[in-house]
């Protein structure tokens, strides 16, 4: 019986050494496989955190423009207002010198006319300013937008 119980202690022992090789490989599978998710996280990790900056940093160039934009209409606006007064003004002093009714409506109608056209045509350069001002402030918000959906339908598409 020493013989068969020799050769059933080897079968078994060969059986626990089996098991344990393929324990073993099984483990460091599983950590190879472990290791290379962990690279893929970090990996995107990192690409997320530079993609959030460069999305940042759009969003302070584009608040910048907005910035600029609004203090140039603003300086528009108020040349207007001061011109729009210095001619008010003048057509005041110019009314106190009228001799008829007919002298006074001729004067009325004229500034009523420039007055008009002169607000026309300032709405419209400041309808043309903001619409340059938008388009540039958007400009870079595009940018990161095109780029934020090619990097992230890449692993879709992959």
């Amino acid at each position: 019986m020493s013989d068969k119980f020799a050769a059933a202690t080897k079968t078994i022992e060969d059986a626990v050494s089996t098991a344990k090789l393929n324990l073993e490989g099984l483990v460091k599978a599983q950590q190879e496989q472990v290791e290379k998710a962990s690279a893929k996280i970090l990996k995107s990790y990192d690409e997320l955190s530079v993609l959030t900056k460069g999305n940042v940093d759009a969003v302070v160039k584009s608040s910048t423009i907005v910035a600029k934009g609004a203090e140039e209409a603003g300086k528009q606006v108020a040349a207007f207002t001061q011109s729009s007064l210095e001619k008010s003004v003048s057509t005041g002093k110019a009314l106190l010198a009228v001799k008829t009714i007919q002298e006074l409506i001729e004067l009325q109608n004229a500034y009523t006319k420039a007055s008009f056209d002169a607000f026309v045509a300032e709405s419209t350069k400041l309808q043309e300013l903001s619409v340059k001002i938008a388009n540039e402030a958007l400009a870079p918000l595009s940018e990161r937008v095109n780029l934020a959906v090619g990097k992230l339908a890449k692993p879709v598409a992959a």
